[in-house]
């Protein structure tokens, strides 16, 4: 193993930080926009590209994870079956929430109701990046994954 190698084994941690973060910034631009909104057009419109934005890196780095990364974790530590099953469960979750949260977008709701939607995905959001982090961090540093981080973790 080069230098170089080693260097690719330590950014998939690296990767997963950093996209978490993204996420979780897009969450707190989509936020701030239906707070600063008015229920006029061009904020409307405003919010449902934030929310469309959020919605779909969200989705993507879920099915990254899911068609890439959890298998090459589960076939090195089959210990971890069990948390990456939970961690989809969540994915799936997640979606569900999200697609509320969309519909919602796109049938113009009320603020009020935009907002209990963002808090929803904002919790399930928030405790699944934080169980991700404090189980598989450790385990990424040394995964052997030959394969583009945005086809794995999303275009972030």
């Amino acid at each position: 193993m080069t230098e170089g190698d080693t260097a690719r084994l330590v950014a998939w941690s690296d990767e997963l930080r950093r996209v978490h973060d993204r996420l979780r910034e897009a969450l707190r631009v989509t936020r701030r926009a239906l707070d600063d909104g008015e229920p006029a057009e061009p904020a409307a419109r405003e919010l449902l590209l934030f929310c469309h934005g959020f919605c779909t890196a969200l989705a993507r780095h879920h099915e990254g994870e899911d068609r890439e990364l959890f298998p090459a974790v589960a076939a090195a530590h089959p210990e971890l079956r069990d948390t990456l099953r939970s961690l989809q469960q969540d994915h799936s979750m997640i979606a569900h929430l999200l697609g509320g949260l969309q519909a919602a977008v796109d049938r113009a709701a009320p603020p009020a109701e935009l907002g209990r939607h963002l808090e929803g995905v904002a919790a399930i959001m928030e405790s699944h990046f934080r169980h991700e982090e404090r189980r598989l961090l450790a385990v990424l540093d040394g995964l052997p994954l030959a394969v583009d981080p945005h086809d794995v973790l999303g275009p972030l």
